[in-house]
């Protein structure tokens, strides 16, 4: 899967693995040619976007109220076992809570410290109830936070959207000139035409976006790695969500590799990579990257990172 990722990429950006001043400046021309070869790359991965499963937080939420149903009839020992499946879904393995809070060493560099915390509140719960306060009513309140957090519902409240953005919001957003130098995507299906549609949109726009939300889009490693090459020539990038989606590892190799080149994501200060397929953790080398990016900006970072001896470390290594 990475050598194909990595010729869609390279289709995408021209024949040199070094872009050019002129790259980093697409002509007219050369933004016909890249959108031509990303039509031909598209048509190659319709079958790719025809799926037949579900997203992976529609699994994850389904094991939540199962929790929740198993612990309102009062069976919580039959509960554990699917919180430790969720766990180990979410990357977060182990069979007892002591393995969540001492065997991993990485959990300072978590993509998804949220469903993390969430999780160990649950996990204790269950494992060592307070006598002092009504354990239904605490674990279904961090049931309900997890719902919330795993799902695209905290997106369609604030578009003020009862279920779902319907398919007409993808062209409203793509048609009008962005005012807020935010490109809002979330909770939006992209198809192969749509991802087309966004490609030119960011090539339109790419000196004014500094926000790129793409969470709960079904995007996979194959369409995205046809829209890293136009995210990566945005000059003014600090935040991109790509959260939700059907993403890889693989992915975040990619990412790691792109960044090698400075001129790439050269603002980038904020990846969210969770609630995808099997990413739990951010890669040491990714938060020396985005760190390089940042203390060229001089801004702090965001992303949590290790103990800076560590990170040194890795820089000269």
């Amino acid at each position: 899967m990475g050598g194909r990722l990595s010729r869609s990429s390279s289709s995408l950006e021209g024949e040199s693995s070094c872009p050019s001043a002129d790259d980093l400046a697409p002509s007219p021309a050369r933004k016909r040619l890249q959108l031509a070869s990303l039509l031909l790359s598209s048509e190659k991965l319709s079958r790719v976007l025809k799926r037949g499963s579900p997203a992976p937080y529609v699994r994850r939420v389904g094991w939540i109220r199962e929790i929740q149903a198993l612990l309102r009839a009062q069976k919580q020992e039959h509960a554990t076992p699917i919180l430790r499946l969720l766990r180990k879904d979410l990357g977060l393995e182990g069979t007892f809570l002591n393995d969540i809070l001492y065997k991993h060493a990485t959990f300072l560099n978590l993509v998804d410290p949220i469903s993390h915390d969430l999780l160990m509140s649950l996990a204790r719960d269950l494992q060592c109830p307070k006598k002092d306060y009504d354990l239904l009513k605490s674990t279904d309140r961090i049931c309900r936070q997890l719902i919330y957090h795993l799902t695209p519902h905290s997106k369609w409240q604030r578009h003020n959207m009862p279920r779902r953005k319907c398919q007409a919001c993808l062209k409203t957003i793509l048609q009008k000139k962005t005012s807020n130098d935010t490109m809002d995507l979330s909770g939006i299906p992209l198809s192969v035409r749509d991802i087309q549609q966004v490609a030119f949109y960011l090539q339109s726009n790419r000196d004014s976006l500094t926000t790129v939300d793409l969470s709960f889009t079904d995007l996979t490693d194959e369409t995205l790695s046809l829209l890293l090459p136009f995210l990566g020539l945005l000059p003014q990038l600090t935040h991109l969500s790509l959260n939700g989606n059907r993403l890889t590892k693989s992915t975040v190799k990619e990412l790691t590799d792109v960044m090698k080149d400075a001129n790439r994501f050269r603002s980038l200060a904020w990846i969210d990579l969770g609630n995808n397929v099997d990413v739990s953790s951010m890669p040491q080398l990714l938060l020396v990257r985005l760190r390089r990016r940042l203390c060229q900006q001089t801004m702090l970072p965001i992303i949590y990172e290790t103990l800076n001896a560590e990170l040194s470390g890795c820089e000269q290594s």
